[in-house]
C-alpha cells in the first residue's frame, strides 16, 4: 500500500462495516489481562475476529513517540504505539482493523480515535479502519453493534474478571506453592469455554461460578503467619491496569513483599453511569437518560451483589458495594468533578484508607490535569481525615525512568513496613 497523503478537508476516514465482520480482524490494545482474555471469547461470539495486543518493550515507546507529541498524554502515546507497532510486524494489513474505546466526556480518551487515524496516515496505515466502542453514539455508521447480547456477555465477562482480579491479589502474596496463579488460569480457561458455548451468562449462571471460583481460592495453601504491607493502587484508568503503562506496578509491589489491591472495573463503569445521574441533576438535561442508566445501573449491582455474596462463606473479606464507596468522596470533593476518573479518584483513595490499604500508590500520566487535581489535589485532605494514609504519586511517561519510580515506591514501601509489628498476622 502506498502511503496516504493526510488533508482535513479532503481525507475520508475509511469504515468499519457489517461485511467486514468475517473477512476481519478487530486488534485491540491490552489493558486489564484476565478481563480482555474473556472479553475477546465474548467479541468472538458475538460475530467478531478480534485479537488483543500483547507487544510491550521500548519498540512501542518509540513508535508512539515518531507518530504523537510527547506533550501529548503516556496512555495515547503508548496505545498509538502499540497499534503501529503490531501493524509494522504483520503482513496481512488489508485484513486489519483497529479498535479504540471513547467515554465520551472532556477526557483525552475520546480524542484518541483521531490522533491514531492521523498517525495511521503519516505511517503508511490510512488505509485501515478505525471502530470506536462507546456508548455515547460518538462515531456514526459503525460495523460494531452495541446491542444486549454483546452487553450480556461483556457484563459478565468483567464481573468474572474483577472477582478473579480481586481473589487472585488477595492470596498471590501468601501463596505457598504458586497455586494462586494456576487457579486463575483455570478459571480463566473454564470461563473463556462457558462463553464459547453461551453459559455461565446469566445471573444464575453467574452466582454458580463466583461461588466455585471462591471456593477454590479459598482453599489455597497460605502462609497468613506474618502481615504484609497492604498497598492499593489507583490512578488513571490505563496507566493504573495496564502492565505496559505502569511498568508492571503490580507485580513489583509483590516481588517486594506487600500485597496489592486495584479496584475493579465495576467502579469505573458505576463512576461513568452515576455521572449521568449527576449531570441531570446538577447541570440539567433529559430524564429519559436519567431512567434508562438506572436501569443499567440495577443489572450490574445485581451482578456486584453476587461477587460480594460469594465471598462471605470464605476468609477472604469481600469488596464493598460501589453506592458505599463514591459516597466516600463526600466532604473532599464534588460528584460533579467528573473529567478523568474524577471523583472516583478521591473515593477509591478513601476506601482504600479505611478498609486498610493506608499505603497508596497513585500512579498517574505526567501533565494528566484530571488525576493532579483528584489525586495530588486531594491528598493534604485525605491525610487530614487518615493520618495514617501513605500516599505516593507517581508520574508515568516517555521521560520517567523505571529506578525513579521504583525508588519512590521504595521509600512509601519502607514507611509501610515500619508500621507492621513483628507478631501481626495476615488477614484476607
Amino acid at each position: 500500500m502506498n502511503q496516504v497523503e493526510y488533508k482535513d478537508t479532503e481525507f475520508e476516514y475509511p469504515k468499519f462495516t457489517k461485511s467486514m465482520r468475517k473477512t476481519h480482524t478487530i486488534l485491540i490494545p491490552g489493558m486489564l489481562k484476565i478481563h480482555f482474555a474473556l472479553f475477546q471469547n465474548a467479541l468472538i461470539g458475538c460475530g467478531y475476529n478480534v485479537e488483543i495486543l500483547q507487544n510491550e518493550g521500548p519498540e512501542v515507546v518509540s513508535e508512539g513517540l515518531k507518530y504523537v507529541h510527547n506533550d501529548t498524554c503516556y496512555p495515547a502515546l503508548l496505545v498509538i504505539g502499540q497499534f503501529i507497532d503490531a501493524l509494522n510486524h504483520r503482513t496481512d494489513l488489508d485484513k486489519i482493523v483497529l479498535l479504540i474505546t471513547q467515554t465520551g466526556g472532556g477526557c483525552r480518551a475520546s480524542n484518541y480515535i483521531h490522533l491514531l487515524r492521523k498517525a495511521l496516515i503519516k505511517a503508511g496505515y490510512g488505509y485501515i479502519p478505525v471502530v470506536s466502542l462507546n456508548a455515547s453514539n460518538l462515531e456514526k455508521d459503525s460495523g460494531l453493534e452495541l446491542n444486549y447480547k454483546l452487553i450480556k456477555k461483556v457484563a459478565a465477562a468483567m464481573t468474572y474478571g474483577d472477582f478473579l482480579m480481586y481473589t487472585y491479589n488477595k492470596t498471590r502474596s501468601y501463596d505457598k506453592n504458586d497455586d494462586a496463579k494456576k487457579t486463575l488460569d483455570k478459571w480463566i480457561n473454564n470461563l473463556k469455554v462457558q462463553i464459547d458455548n453461551n453459559k455461565g451468562l446469566n445471573l444464575r449462571g453467574i452466582k454458580k461460578n463466583l461461588k466455585l471460583i471462591a471456593k477454590d481460592f479459598d482453599s489455597l495453601d497460605l502462609d497468613l503467619s506474618h502481615a504484609k504491607p497492604k498497598v492499593g493502587v489507583v490512578g488513571e484508568i490505563y496507566i493504573k491496569y495496564a502492565p505496559l503503562g505502569n511498568n508492571h506496578l503490580e507485580d513489583f509491589l509483590v516481588s517486594e513483599g506487600a500485597e496489592v489491591m486495584v479496584p475493579g472495573l465495576y467502579g469505573f463503569i458505576l463512576y461513568c453511569l452515576y455521572n449521568t445521574i449527576y449531570d441531570q441533576k446538577i447541570y440539567g438535561g433529559k430524564k429519559i437518560k436519567v431512567f434508562l442508566t438506572k436501569i443499567l445501573i440495577s443489572y450490574l449491582r445485581r451482578r456486584e451483589k453476587a461477587m460480594i455474596e460469594a465471598l462471605k462463606p470464605t476468609k477472604i473479606t469481600p469488596m464493598n458495594y460501589f453506592k458505599e464507596t463514591k459516597e466516600m468522596s463526600n466532604g473532599v470533593i464534588s460528584h460533579g468533578t467528573k473529567m478523568g476518573e474524577g471523583w472516583l479518584l478521591t473515593a477509591e483513595m478513601m476506601e482504600l484508607v479505611e478498609i486498610g490499604y493506608s499505603n497508596i500508590v497513585c500512579a498517574q500520566p505526567f501533565g494528566c490535569l484530571p488525576n493532579h487535581i483528584c489525586g495530588k489535589g486531594v491528598m493534604k485532605r485525605i491525610k487530614e481525615i487518615h493520618p495514617t494514609a501513605n500516599i505516593v504519586a507517581v508520574d508515568y511517561d516517555p521521560s520517567a525512568t523505571k529506578v525513579n519510580q521504583e525508588n519512590r515506591i521504595k521509600l512509601m514501601l519502607a514507611i509501610a513496613k515500619e508500621s507492621i509489628k513483628p507478631d501481626d498476622k495476615a488477614k484476607l
